[in-house]
């Protein structure tokens, strides 16, 4: 994204996030952030210090160093490329609320719903979009009752995949193909979250999509169909979605007959209206050749040159500047209403 991004027309800022949590001046580099898998990037403690305005008076940025504390001058909008805990569930977005600073992507309540997996099928199946049946558990519940869970678990059939229920990219999610896997599979799952989901697996392809937020009264719009094809790997995991793994093929766009983009298209807009309509995300299906299930509802998704949502918003004929434009111009103009 600091590749793309119009120079032209934005002056940039880039701010790091320690894994202490300090926020950082991070230097304008798109090369130290590239990703490679043997060598993942990692935003160090350099000393500085980012301090946020102290009230809704101000927009005005500013850095303490060894140099003392300087303005960064006014900020007109945040861009927050984030993931996970903290990033894309509503926290980071509360903060800026209470600045009053803008930001792309959804709203708090938006990205809340859509980091919680359990609470986005919830609302998904309340709106009556088509979803995996899925059991979700605590280990509070699997110890109270755990034959009782167990046998919901195992009513859903093999193979399930286990996810921690509000964790991204991937992380700490588990495909159990024989119940002797299932508590292993539980166990690296709790390790990223206290809730855990069970999801019946589908057989069918897994397609794609970006959506991005209504303009003018109109309908959100909705990206041509990608396609993960996976062969020698057993699902969609980090290393394949971040570092370029092997056996993955991302194929855009999808090889779908007319009808069959245009039901997955009326669905995915249903989703992301369901859940917020805020911004942008990604709708993840799976597809049998019949029917077309929601899979995840991702609020802020990957905008690697590998990363599916900027892939299919080219191949529908938009530039990648001109889609981190389009972001920035979404969450002005949210801002100034």
């Amino acid at each position: 994204m600091l590749r793309a991004i119009d120079r032209d027309r934005f002056r940039v800022i880039p701010i790091g996030i320690t894994r202490d949590g300090a926020y950082v001046l991070e230097d304008d580099d798109p090369d130290k952030f590239a990703l490679n898998p043997e060598r993942l990037p990692e935003v160090v403690d350099n000393g500085t210090r980012v301090v946020w305005p102290d009230s809704t008076l101000t927009r005005e940025l500013k850095v303490v160093d060894g140099g003392g504390e300087r303005s960064l001058g006014d900020v007109d909008v945040v861009l927050p490329i984030l993931h996970g805990r903290f990033g894309e569930d509503g926290t980071i977005q509360g903060f800026l609320e209470l600045l009053g600073i803008p930001y792309a992507g959804a709203g708090v309540l938006m990205s809340a719903i859509g980091m919680d997996k359990h609470t986005t099928k919830s609302v998904l199946k309340a709106a009556d979009v088509p979803v995996v049946p899925w059991v979700t558990v605590t280990r509070a519940t699997l110890e109270r009752a755990r034959a009782v869970w167990e046998q919901r678990i195992r009513a859903l059939g093999l193979p399930v995949f286990v996810k921690p229920a509000r964790a991204g990219s991937s992380v700490g999610v588990s495909k159990v193909s024989e119940w002797s896997e299932l508590d292993e599979a539980l166990d690296v799952a709790f390790a990223e979250d206290s809730t855990v989901l069970v999801e019946q697996s589908v057989v069918g392809r897994e397609i794609e999509c970006g959506v991005l937020q209504a303009r003018d009264g109109g309908l959100p719009r909705v990206s041509l169909a990608g396609e993960i094809v996976i062969s020698g790997r057993d699902f969609y995991d980090f290393e394949a979605k971040y570092l370029g793994a092997p056996g993955i093929d991302l194929v855009c766009p999808a090889d779908l007959g007319d009808g069959e983009l245009a039901e997955m298209q009326r669905i995915a807009a249903r989703a992301f209206e369901a859940v917020g309509g805020e911004g942008l995300a990604r709708v993840d299906f799976f597809f049998t050749g019949t029917e077309f299930f929601v899979n995840e509802v991702n609020t802020m998704p990957g905008f690697t040159p590998i990363s599916m949502f900027p892939t299919c918003w080219i191949a529908s004929g938009m530039t990648y500047p001109a889609l981190v434009t389009e972001l920035i111009d979404m969450a002005l103009e949210r801002g100034a209403a």
